[in-house]
Parts: structure tokens; C-alpha cells; sequence
């Protein structure tokens, strides 16, 4: 499971940590260009040479929390072929986003451009044989929890409900 690996303190990797903060605080269109170039210590010139707009911004902090997700649930599913470990393995990936604060970076698929929903794949990959709607399905609801939080439901509410659920093949 790779951590969150140091970026360099150039523009551009002040402009990507900046970026995870806010973005994963508040909604994309909450987020203000200035802000992120002032938190960074840049320009806003600064964002659209390294990034190109907001959005290539998110596109590029939104990939990688992404794949710290995804490295942590297939990590919880490591060796396991028992579906009830699926539940809990997406619990693990539902305590890293609200520990880290980046709830709104991923409370929502990705966008269609980015290609397929890397969640919802994981998850179909665990049933045999595959099942797309399954994945999903549970990714949608995963992604639900996480939304509520960021809505200002309870976590651990939320982590509950998240264990609750149950899938028969």
C-alpha cells in the first residue's frame, strides 16, 4: 500500500498538496482558483502552466487519492475469496478518506473522460463469476456513505452502515 509519497516543494507539488486539502475539504466548485494558488504560494499563471484549468488540477490530485483507495481496499483484499471481506475491505477504504479529509475528491465516480469507475471494477473482480452491476451497485453505495459524511452525517454512523450491508451471490 503506498502512502502518500512527498512531493518535491516546487510550484507544482504545492499546487498538488494544496489542491488534496481543499478539494478534498469542499465540493470542486467551492474551491476558488486564488485560493489554490495562494495556499500554494504560486500564481494562478502558475496552476494553468502545471495543470492547464482547475479541473486538470482535480483531474490530476482526484487520480491519485484515488489510487491510495484502491491500494488500500485491494490490500484489505489480499488473499481473500470470501465476499463478506469485501464489506469490510471497502470499511478500510471508507476510514482512509474521512482520516485524510479527502472526502469530496471522491464522494462521486469519476468523471466519463477518466474512463471506468476503478471501484466499481475492484469490487465486480471479487465475484465469480464477474459482476459489473454488483461493483457498481456497492461502489455507489460506498460512495454514498462517503458523501453523507461530507454532509455532516456521523462517521461512525455511517462506517456501520457500511458494515451492515450484505451480498448474497
Amino acid at each position: 500500500m503506498r502512502q502518500w509519497m512527498p512531493i518535491s516543494t516546487s510550484p507544482k507539488g504545492r499546487l498538488a498538496l494544496a489542491a488534496v486539502r481543499a478539494f478534498g475539504a469542499r465540493p470542486f466548485a467551492e474551491v476558488p482558483v486564488v485560493e489554490l494558488a495562494a495556499d500554494a504560494g504560486v500564481t494562478t499563471g502558475a496552476l494553468y502552466h502545471h495543470f492547464g484549468s482547475k479541473l486538470g488540477l482535480y483531474a490530476f490530485v482526484r487520480a491519485d487519492v484515488e489510487r491510495r483507495l484502491l491500494d488500500r481496499v485491494e490490500g484489505a483484499l489480499a488473499g481473500s475469496a470470501e465476499v463478506d471481506d469485501l464489506i469490510r475491505a471497502l470499511a478500510v477504504g471508507f476510514d482512509f478518506v474521512v482520516r485524510d479529509d479527502v472526502i469530496h475528491l471522491l464522494d462521486a465516480p469519476p468523471p466519463v473522460e477518466s474512463g471506468p469507475d476503478a471501484l466499481a471494477e475492484v469490487i465486480a473482480e471479487q465475484f465469480v463469476p464477474r459482476s459489473d452491476a454488483l461493483g457498481a451497485m456497492l461502489a455507489a453505495a460506498w460512495r454514498a456513505a462517503v458523501r453523507e459524511v461530507g454532509a455532516g452525517a456521523d462517521a461512525e454512523q455511517m462506517r456501520s452502515a457500511l458494515l451492515s450491508l450484505s451480498v448474497r451471490t
